[in-house]
């Protein structure tokens, strides 16, 4: 099943660019997965050591944060947008 997965600037020179991205997955943990096989050092840009999303890193499906879902085992349905944001501070 495919869905997209939309890219922050900040990491789309590992994706030569592309800001969208059309993975088949069933859970946000393949479509790191999927990012990682296509497109090398990206997974370590959104996982930690323990393979956890980084605490910077947000990531939302269907608008919702998967932290508050299933986190990385949240399901998708085809169609559906995943999208990263990184977290934003300052003042």
């Amino acid at each position: 099943m495919s869905v997209t997965v939309r890219i922050p600037t900040q990491l789309r020179p590992l994706t030569g660019g592309e800001g969208e991205i059309v993975l088949e997955a069933t859970t946000v943990r393949e479509i790191i997965s999927g990012l990682e096989s296509k497109h090398p050092g990206i997974g370590e840009r959104l996982l930690d050591d323990s393979g956890e999303l980084r605490r910077f890193v947000n990531v939302f499906v269907a608008d919702e944060d998967v932290r508050f879902l299933d986190g990385l085992n949240t399901p998708l349905t085809p169609g559906q947008s995943v999208s990263i944001v990184p977290a934003v501070a300052g003042g």
